[in-house]
């Protein structure tokens, strides 16, 4: 069973829902997440080659491990439309066991 601390909440942002939602289902097909939530609609300021920007985007709560992170950061990397994803990793220190086991179980990688 993962540890809590072994445990990671990854935050994206995303253009569109259509985009979040395709992502979403291929990262759990994949088994690289457990779970990804797809937030509302937020907007985002940023500042971008020089310029303050803003826009609307997807948020997306991804529930993975630290063992399946690299896969699932070189997959959002490859997938993700924008030229410089918002990637970033949040360890879980506390956690409820058997969700936290569930997590485990279904981002273990396929056997042959």
């Amino acid at each position: 069973m993962t540890a809590p601390a072994e445990t990671l909440l990854v935050l994206t942002n995303l253009p569109d829902a259509d985009s979040a939602r395709q992502i979403a289902r291929q990262l759990v097909e994949q088994r690289l997440a457990a779970c990804v939530n797809i937030l509302p609609a937020c907007t985002s300021v940023y500042r971008w080659n020089d310029a303050i920007e803003s826009a609307a985007e997807v948020p997306l709560l991804i529930k993975t491990t630290l063992a399946r992170y690299p896969a699932l950061q070189a997959a959002l990397t490859e997938l993700h439309p924008y030229e410089l994803p918002e990637i970033i990793a949040v360890p879980l220190h506390e956690g409820l066991p058997a969700y936290l086991a569930w997590v485990d179980t279904e981002t273990a990688e396929p056997h042959p």
